[in-house]
């Protein structure tokens, strides 16, 4: 496996993926070969890929940073906020399921099974 870089930080709105969008421009001019990823996200702006499937809008600033068209192996889980305790489940690009956050919690072992896929 490759070499990962990650950044983290403690809520929303910090500056992550601006920040990964910089550091995968930075390192691609640098000869770097850079993908972004981000396992799961949940927001109501998605873009429809080549491939036709949904993903974060983030992600897609960050693999046009990279030089990369958009995948939706770069955004594997898209949470897709629709009431106050559900969300769509857009799984690889495509609809999963409407569920709440509880039930959310018994597809873990399916959807981490979907992102080690992508990655």
């Amino acid at each position: 496996m490759k070499k990962a870089l990650m950044f983290l930080g403690t809520g929303s709105n910090v500056g992550k993926s601006i920040t990964a969008a910089a550091f995968c421009r930075i390192l691609k001019r640098r000869g770097y070969s850079v993908a972004p990823f981000k396992a799961q996200n949940m927001s109501n702006n998605s873009y429809v890929t080549v491939e036709g499937g949904e993903i974060g809008r983030a992600q897609v600033v960050q693999a046009e940073a990279a030089g990369l068209l958009p995948s939706v192996h770069m955004n594997p889980v898209l949470l897709k906020p629709s009431t106050e305790m559900g969300a769509q489940i857009v799984l690889q690009g495509k609809v999963f399921s409407q569920m709440s956050a509880a039930k959310y919690h018994e597809y873990k072992p399916l959807l981490r099974k979907s992102v080690m896929e992508s990655y």
